[in-house]
């Protein structure tokens, strides 16, 4: 409800009590509650403002001009949840997300329950890189000497001979299966954790999509591996500038989009033009825009509502007190579902499965004012 709806039913309702007012003990009292009456809303109004609440985003019945195309600046991969991913040049998008993008994640041994920054910013320590040969490399930072190689793409045998299939891990309040790696493949890294940890390689079960991609929202059943919510995360170049562009004004040194971990980063034409974005689909730059053929569509399912994870420093793994978090806290509450957090980024849903590569077009062919989001974790 906006702030003339607001002042519409309140003048209603002091109407209705002043023509029921009498000048006596009584009648004072319905003065100083109709005078409250008009004054908290104004109140509340303004504390929202100033705490950095938006207006509320522009409704589908409002004509939303569609933003031109853009180009796929960056493309990451993370293989293993919360730890450090690495570029590529071209990429496939699985219906699950980008092939190899949080495929493992490390839990607690005793648990399985999974392992994050969330708690442990220590994990930005940790560095993945693909071989020449399709294995991947896992390696700390700060002890160069403590490394393990294991199949990038490993086969159901290789799986067979080298692990435990599971059904008890944990993500988010959520059983799901994993292939546990071997205790003496890890032990190096459960002295770096402080704790004994296992490496978990997601299993052959769907995890479906909750949330804003819940069956019933989305229309159609996906599933994801690690990821927290959605198999793909999009953010806008623009945007982070014009972030950067804030901190620098506050005194404040500028970050790197990094810290948001997302798979695509796109040119962009503004800043949070992404916020109405609603289906999108990159294609080989020498398509032309608005072809089908040859290109992969998404559904942006929901705006990526953050946490504090973009403090940690992923060089170093320091957590700032204050930023990014506080400056987007001032400005980018801007959902309506969410609004004790800030959103920076688009998390999408693919239909179908394709390459795509740093360069090719970016087209949104959808807009909508309606984005809301809807818990899923």
């Amino acid at each position: 409800m906006d702030l003339n709806h607001i002042m519409e039913e309140i003048s209603s309702q002091i109407q209705d009590i002043y023509s029921r007012m009498e000048f006596t003990a009584g009648g004072v009292f319905l003065y100083l509650l109709a005078f409250l009456m008009l004054i908290l809303p104004l109140v509340i109004f303004g504390i929202e403002s100033l705490m950095g609440k938006v207006a509320p985003p522009t409704t589908s019945s409002t004509k939303i001009p569609k933003p031109p195309p853009t180009k796929v600046q960056e493309i990451r991969i993370y293989p293993i949840k919360s730890c450090r991913g690495f570029k590529v040049h071209n990429a496939k998008i699985l219906k699950t997300g980008l092939d190899l993008d949080r495929n493992w994640m490390f839990a607690e041994a005793s648990t399985l329950k999974f392992l994050t920054i969330r708690q442990i910013s220590d994990m930005t320590l940790i560095n993945t890189k693909i071989t020449d040969d399709d294995a991947l490399e896992v390696s700390i930072s700060t002890k160069p000497n403590i490394r393990f190689t294991i199949p990038a793409h490993p086969s159901e045998a290789w799986l067979a001979l080298n692990t435990e299939l599971v059904k008890d891990c944990e993500i988010w309040g959520q059983k799901v299966d994993g292939y546990l790696y071997s205790t003496n493949l890890t032990a190096p890294f459960s002295e770096f954790f402080g704790k004994e940890v296992r490496l978990v390689y997601k299993g052959p079960t769907p995890r479906p999509l909750k949330g804003n991609a819940d069956p019933q929202v989305l229309g159609r059943v996906e599933s994801t591996k690690f990821a927290d919510l959605m198999p793909v995360q999009v953010s806008n170049q623009k945007s982070i500038e014009e972030l950067n562009y804030r901190l620098k004004s506050a005194g404040e040194p500028s970050i790197s989009i990094e810290r948001f971990r997302p798979n695509i980063v796109v040119e962009g034409d503004q800043p949070w033009y992404e916020d109405v974005w609603k289906t999108v689909r990159i294609q080989p730059a020498n398509r032309s825009a608005g072809m089908d053929e040859g290109g992969v569509t998404m559904d942006v399912a929901a705006r990526c509502a953050r946490c504090q994870v973009p403090n940690v420093d992923p060089d170093t793994a320091v957590k700032n007190k204050k930023q990014p978090w506080n400056k987007l806290m001032e400005y980018r509450r801007v959902d309506e579902g969410i609004t004790f957090k800030p959103c920076f980024g688009m998390l999408c849903v693919p239909r179908g499965e394709g390459e795509i590569s740093v360069g090719d077009t970016f087209e949104i062919t959808e807009v909508t004012g309606d984005h809301k989001y809807i818990p899923g974790m």
